[in-house]
């Protein structure tokens, strides 16, 4: 999901590890981040210890549960301010540090035995959880497990399902079904075993990179089972960071204040990780079809409280003009490790046909795309739903070619399918001023090619909404970046079936796209002998998507973020996907 970022940096260090991070899931068009600056951890000014710090965010959250949240900007902020998990990447703006984990609620960053198939760890004495009790061995266990409920536990990451050394049923699912059913306990029992505060991970293949997977994520974190409450545990929230909620209260679209966690202890932590500077946060959520303008226009007019704002939204096209003078040394420019792209509904009787969904990839004008989306200071086009800062990266060749689109030659396409024209179809995506503006050039040229096109923008929860199976939408926008440096954190973590797909959800595999051709090729991945191997068949992969127009590919993000004047340590780091690191931010006093 996850979206903004920060400030000016080189395209090559940050793309090289901003996508490394955590970019992962989802998130609205508006919202995705990167950046990266400096050479060594960033220095905290302690005179901004205090006060209190607003946060204007302009999209709810899907989820506050760990095992579900897939935003980029939820991992970035819960990771910094109420989840800590077994290690985490620490805050600075060099990106090769930033993707180095550092010991979190473990001693170290684990133990690696037979050649990566097996992880041990070890928990750190004295960790609680907000209520006062301590952070076991078995409740990292337990969160581990809410994993394989995918009928329950949705929308977030699904990699142990594949990873963990769990037998599959017929269907090519683990017999593991999660702790709600108990179904296959045992086997979940043989993979992750606890030896008193030694917690030991058992895989079916190498994961040489998973102390990067527990840093970028939080589908390892632990979790209480006597708070658990499945489906209905959506939004509360267990704290063993530096904050809790005040009230134990989130409101989806207004969300709450954050104040000391009075049973955190800071000494085991570490100010790499969290400085915990500010006393409260006031996290403020506005989902208004206005809000992205309003929050912009608050922090540019930096009055009163807005003074001591962070804004999680990008700064809008209209908004340029106003980033000069004073307002221009509160602005951070940068790249990002988000591509936006589009995703036909392969369950609609409309998008059936190849010949179809390559007419609309043939119709659609990326370069008016980019020019909505605000131009070459907010985007550039995209050639892969892969970054092109990841290993490995290659223009996929079923993208190539005049990015204006071409009208004539989708009609050729749509005629030759046999198809009546035009031929009605619906995008949905998540509105917002900018998308608007997008939707409205991509139904131009679709219409153009022979398509009928009804837009249907939706304003409250998106992802939950286009992950379900059975929906109106042809066509849907997405955003995506890395969740650590590998592509099988995109074209793997976005198309494979298996884990993605059960009867009531498609997971992050929105399109519901399923092929057994491109399952045996990520086999393969999964099983090479390095990752130069494992790059070669991700690349064969993606050549597949391309093949059967399983994605469309718009633009990669570029970033552009505003504070208020009183807002101190603002820094963006690779460390949290490029958005404003709430592991260092404060306010003066």
């Amino acid at each position: 999901m996850a979206n903004y970022l920060k400030r000016v940096l080189s395209a090559t260090a940050a793309a090289a590890l901003a996508a490394t991070l955590a970019a992962c899931g989802g998130g609205d068009e508006e919202s995705t981040g990167n950046n990266a600056g400096g050479d060594e951890t960033t220095s905290t000014d302690e005179s901004a210890a205090g006060g209190t710090l607003y946060y204007l965010q302009h999209y709810p959250f899907e989820s506050l549960d760990p095992q579900r949240a897939y935003y980029g900007l939820e991992l970035a902020n819960l990771r910094r301010t109420m989840y800590r998990s077994l290690v985490a990447f620490p805050v600075t703006e060099d990106p090769e540090v930033g993707a180095t984990p550092v010991a979190d609620l473990a001693t170290d960053t684990g133990t690696s035995l037979e050649g990566g198939k097996v992880w041990q760890f070890t928990l750190k004495d004295g960790v609680k959880w907000e209520d006062g009790s301590d952070i076991t061995c078995e409740d990292f266990k337990y969160g581990a497990s809410r994993v394989f409920a995918s009928d329950v536990i949705t929308g977030g990451p699904t990699y142990l399902t594949t990873y963990l050394d769990i037998p599959e049923d017929a269907k090519g699912q683990p017999v593991y079904k999660g702790p709600y059913t108990g179904e296959g306990q045992a086997e979940f029992d043989k993979a992750i075993t606890c030896d008193g505060k030694t917690i030991t991970y058992r895989f079916k293949t190498p994961w040489v990179d998973f102390p990067l997977a527990v840093a970028g994520l939080s589908m390892m974190d632990p979790y209480k089972q006597s708070f658990d409450e499945g489906a209905k545990s959506t939004w509360k929230v267990l704290s063993n960071g530096p904050y809790r909620i005040e009230g134990n209260r989130w409101e989806k679209n207004s969300g709450a204040t954050l104040v000391r966690n009075e049973n955190y202890d800071p000494a085991t932590d570490t100010t790499e990780l969290r400085a915990a500077l500010p006393d409260t946060i006031e996290y403020q959520v506005d989902p208004s079809d206005t809000s992205i303008e309003l929050i912009i226009d608050r922090v540019i007019a930096d009055s009163g409280n807005d003074q001591f704002a962070v804004a999680a939204p990008n700064v809008p096209p209209s908004h340029y003009s106003q980033i000069v003078g004073p307002v221009e040394e509160r602005a951070v420019q940068t790249d990002s490790p988000y591509v936006f792209y589009l995703l036909p509904n392969m369950k609609s009787p409309e998008m059936q046909d190849v010949r179809v969904r390559q007419a609309l990839a043939l119709a659609t004008n990326v370069d008016a795309v980019v020019k909505a989306r605000g131009g070459e200071n907010a985007a550039a086009p995209a050639e892969s739903i892969v970054s092109p800062t990841l290993p490995g990266y290659a223009d996929n060749p079923a993208f190539a070619g005049d990015n204006a689109g071409d009208p004539e030659a989708a009609a050729a396409l749509l005629e030759e399918a046999g198809v009546t024209t035009p031929l009605e179809i619906t995008f949905t995506y998540a509105t917002s001023a900018t998308n608007d503006q997008i939707a409205a050039v991509l139904k131009e040229g679709w219409d153009a090619a022979g398509f009928n096109t009804k837009l249907e923008p939706l304003s409250d929860t998106y992802y939950d909404v286009i992950g379900k199976p059975e929906k109106e939408s042809d066509v849907m926008m997405a955003g995506w970046g890395a969740d650590w440096p590998s592509a099988m954190t995109v074209t793997a973590a976005l198309f494979d079936s298996r884990p993605n797909i059960t009867a009531t959800f498609c997971g992050n595999n929105y399109g519901c796209y399923e092929s057994e051709e491109f399952n045996a090729i990520i086999d393969q991945a999964i099983s090479a002998a390095s990752v130069e191997e494992q790059n070669e068949y991700l690349a064969q992969a993606d050549l597949k998507l391309g093949e059967d127009v399983a994605y469309i590919p718009l633009y990669g993000l570029k970033n552009f973020y505003v504070h208020g004047s009183k807002v101190a340590n603002y820094t963006v780091t690779p460390s949290t996907s490029m958005y404003p690191d709430l592991g260092i931010i404060g306010v003066e006093q």
